[in-house]
């Protein structure tokens, strides 16, 4: 699974309490030849402690131990190092197992509890900036999941759409004349608004940033006769895309895309520049850190490829600057992480800028609510 698989439904399942030991198990991975010659091995390595810290547990039941290590062992025969993304996360317990992909760089690192560790779940996802892409026409509307510069056509939820066979009444046309209107017609009409209503629901599970895709006549009607569309992030008006495929459609949106990331990052600079002149207002990793776990931060704004490993000493963080130093206690080696989804699950807004963009405030920098 990758980041899109991660649902608020997938997200609240995997934060279930679970039988201890449920184990999370995360790793760096390599995307080109000839670093990722090193993953097999590192896996290999990964699993090996993982098995082991799981035997020297004397919570653990023999056949605890037994199911869990059968577990462990599917779950890296469905690992697929040859299209490795940044990072690989497996989650076991006694009676499941999950693998999932990431977009993003995570620590090597194994942990037994009664969770499953979702920090770099998250985090991944909040980077990746995920988008969708209707592409909607008269006689059938789809859906695409997009994140980054890879879209996958959503299947569900009432998409693909298309609308029932048209009956025209040939009398009504023979008598006066009436001639079929692709969009003033009232089936286009009725068809377009179970497209927003099955939109909505969409929207209302998983929000991102909608980009509209189709002839001027088809966007501008399913906004008139709905509300889900009505406040695209882009709208690209070119028809015959409602089939994809996904390359076009990927080409296609790239400048709204653009067009929406240079706004989104000019008006996080401008709440950030409201909020220092406000005093409602936190830099550096310790200070942002600090006003996630009180709740005060409304917006968290963290350059992409942002990482720190830090040591937590009453409850303030300071750098560590040497290698992984693995389990080694009061260690974060994925603290932005951890802070991403402390914040998140605060209810603060979080972006993610381009490296450089917050240079002058040590990399991340927050705007308060008080």
């Amino acid at each position: 699974m990758d980041t899109d698989d991660l649902t608020a439904d997938t997200l609240r399942a995997l934060r279930t309490a679970r039988p201890y030991p449920a184990v999370s198990l995360t790793m760096p991975t390599h995307r080109r030849e000839p670093d990722n010659a090193q993953d097999a091995v590192r896996l290999r390595n990964l699993l090996a402690e993982a098995e082991r810290r799981i035997d020297a547990d004397p919570e653990a039941s023999r056949q605890t131990r037994i199911d869990l290590h059968k577990h462990l062992e599917r779950a890296a025969a469905e690992v697929d190092l040859r299209h490795s993304q940044d990072g690989l996360v497996l989650y076991a317990t006694s009676g499941e197992h999950q693998v999932w992909s990431l977009p993003r760089d995570v620590p090597e690192r194994v942990v037994l509890s009664d969770t499953f560790l979702t920090r770099n779940l998250v985090a991944a996802k909040a980077q990746a900036s995920p988008y969708w892409v209707l592409a909607v026409a008269a006689d059938k509307a789809t859906l695409w999941a997009g994140t980054g510069d890879t879209l996958q056509q959503h299947e569900g939820d009432g998409f693909p759409a298309a609308p029932e066979e048209l009956q025209w009444d040939v009398q009504r046309e023979e008598r006066v004349g009436d001639q079929p209107s692709t969009f003033s017609d009232e089936e286009t009409r009725r068809f377009l608004r179970t497209v927003d209503v099955a939109l909505a629901g969409v929207l209302g599970r998983d929000r991102r940033p909608l980009y509209l895709v189709g002839l001027a006549q088809a966007v501008s009607l399913l906004r008139e006769v709905g509300e889900a569309a009505a406040a695209p992030a882009g709208t690209v008006l070119k028809g015959g895309l409602a089939d994809g495929p996904d390359r076009v459609l990927l080409q296609e949106v790239a400048p709204a895309r653009a067009a929406f990331a240079r706004h989104e990052s000019d008006r996080v600079g401008a709440a950030l520049d409201a909020a220092r002149s406000r005093r409602t207002f936190a830099a550096g990793l310790d200070e942002v850190w600090e006003s996630v776990r009180e709740g005060r931060a409304d917006l968290v704004a963290v350059e992409e490829h942002f990482q720190r490993t830090v040591r937590l000493t009453d409850g303030h963080l300071a750098p560590l600057d040497g290698g992984p130093l693995g389990w080694e206690e009061g260690v974060r080696e994925d603290i932005v992480d951890e802070l991403v989804e402390a914040a998140l699950d605060r209810g603060a807004e979080v972006v993610f800028l381009p490296d450089d963009a917050l240079a002058e405030h040590d990399r991340i920098a927050a705007v308060l609510r008080y």
